[in-house]
């Protein structure tokens, strides 16, 4: 599969569901992983980013998203991964420990993984999940973009001026960390997040080269 100059996200569609490593897909070369509290609005995120309303599942009941799902981004050899949310699903405790088991499998060895989209609520980020995540990202060098969800929610000097907290606060610990706004009612930040999103999922010449070259770890998903 070839890639596009740029990439149209409404052009997204369903491709997988994996509920271990094992199950990711190999032709998926370039990934980008969405993550957060099942209550930050992943799936409303997503369905906003694609112009889809029923592409990634929505519920009354946050949590319900209990597999890797993959949306394959234009036909490209790139797709979007919404990670199962954390934190408030009403499961049996070793169902939830289960999934945190394979959401670290996945973070720390699915090669094809690029970047890290962390959605907090505007209103209550830097939870210890997230937190856990930040720190994770730095210690391996991953780049994270924190999407700060529900920005409707405030009025736009309180919702800046979260930004501005949480950005300082990051920039302290290091790493690749980016940080914006975001609203899927009504669009706000979208396009600066298709833009980082395709900073990460479209290869430079380098990674070109690189993707060309074959090697041992050619094809593999992990165990």
């Amino acid at each position: 599969m070839p890639y596009p100059d740029s990439l149209t996200y409404t052009k997204t569609k369903y491709l997988i569901s994996a509920a271990k490593l094992a199950q990711c897909p190999s032709d998926i070369v370039r990934e980008v992983a969405f993550a957060g509290r099942s209550n930050a609005g992943k799936s409303s995120a997503l369905n906003r980013l694609t112009g889809q309303k029923k592409l990634a599942r929505t519920s009354k009941t946050p949590g319900r998203t209990q597999l890797i799902n993959y949306f394959q981004v234009d036909d490209a050899p790139v797709a979007l991964v919404d990670l199962p949310g954390y934190g408030y699903a009403k499961v049996p405790v070793g169902v939830k420990n289960a999934w945190q088991k394979e959401l670290g499998n996945y973070l720390q060895n699915r090669d094809a993984l690029v970047g890290l989209v962390l959605l907090m609520d505007i209103r209550h980020p830097l939870t210890e999940f997230d937190n856990a995540m930040i720190e994770w990202a730095c210690d391996n060098d991953m780049p994270l973009h924190l999407l700060l969800t529900k920005a409707d929610k405030l009025k736009r000097g309180p919702a800046k001026n979260t930004m501005i907290k949480v950005r300082n606060t990051v920039q302290k610990l290091g790493g690749q960390i980016t940080v914006q706004i975001f609203s899927s009612l009504n669009g706000e930040g979208q396009s600066e997040l298709e833009q980082w999103l395709s900073t990460r999922l479209l290869p430079s010449e380098d990674d070109l080269h690189d993707e060309d070259e074959p090697s041992p770890e050619a094809g593999k998903t992990g165990q």
